[in-house]
């Protein structure tokens, strides 16, 4: 009991110290410590503005949201419930280093290395798949940790699906790639039947889970948005992105109320 109570404790100071690392990224990200801004970071390749699949700006204020939970997640993980104890353990570390790859890629962002946080970014979102599969096989001990823990991270994946197909296309779009003789437009819509593509298939292995959907469904709203009224504007980018939007909500709702509906039923 002695050596499992010190990895807990262990465990735990490595998540607090790799959530303050990731909020002073965050924090370099905006410009608070004299950083470049990340829309104008790397010549302003990821700037809303930028190329077909980049998101309008203000889809970006989903991150207040993922790191208010993120702070909620690193306090709860401190008090776990009996009942999830060994959940606790196994996400801990996996959801450290989703912290610090998420402060790594803003620095290499403000280093202009676009590859590089393209191999970052591919990183994050295979630890993250990771702590999903965890969530998924694993179950709250409650309404709190349902919200702090699989909530927050559920955001956190989703957005990370959009925001890692918007960089690699500002990676490609950087380096001078012009399509290989397919319209741009064209390459958008594969893009975004992809990452819809993608929600879906997690909706249905994870019987629904909204905060993965709305989080895949923000990001491609708000593509739908930039391409609809900002430049560069692209119809069809736009409504590709409107309708794998839709498609992800409304089969995850769907997955979550035929759920809840077999549960009442089960119910005597």
């Amino acid at each position: 009991m002695t050596g499992q109570h010190s990895t807990d404790r262990t465990q735990q100071i490595v998540v607090t110290l790799s959530y303050l690392a990731c909020l002073v990224g965050s924090m370099i990200g905006v410009g608070v410590f004299g950083g470049t801004r990340i829309a104008s970071a790397a010549g302003g390749a990821l700037a809303a503005d930028a190329t077909l699949l980049a998101p309008a700006s203000a889809a970006f204020s989903v991150w207040t949201v993922v790191y208010a939970g993120l702070a909620g997640y690193t306090v709860l993980q401190w008090f776990p419930a009996p009942a999830s104890a060994d959940r606790q353990r196994s996400l801990r570390l996996p959801v450290a280093g989703t912290m610090l790859l998420n402060a790594a890629w803003i620095l290499v962002v403000q280093a202009g290395w676009l590859w590089a946080s393209v191999a970052v970014i591919g990183a994050l979102l295979a630890l993250l798949s990771r702590v999903f599969v965890i969530l998924v096989r694993t179950r709250p001990a409650g309404m709190l940790e349902r919200l702090l823990v699989d909530g927050s991270l559920g955001l956190y994946f989703g957005w990370v699906c959009v925001a890692t197909a918007a960089n690699i296309a500002a990676a490609l779009t950087g380096s001078g790639f012009d399509g290989a003789g397919i319209d741009p437009d064209w390459w958008a819509v594969a893009v975004l039947v992809v990452v819809g593509g993608v929600g879906v298939v997690l909706a249905a292995r994870s019987g629904g889970r909204i905060a993965v959907a709305a989080a895949i469904a923000w990001g491609l709203a708000w593509i739908a948005v930039a391409r609809w009224d900002g430049a560069p504007q692209s119809a069809p980018t736009a409504v590709a992105a409107a309708a794998a939007a839709a498609v992800v909500l409304g089969v995850a709702a769907t997955l979550r109320l035929r759920a809840a509906t077999r549960t009442v039923s089960a119910i005597p």
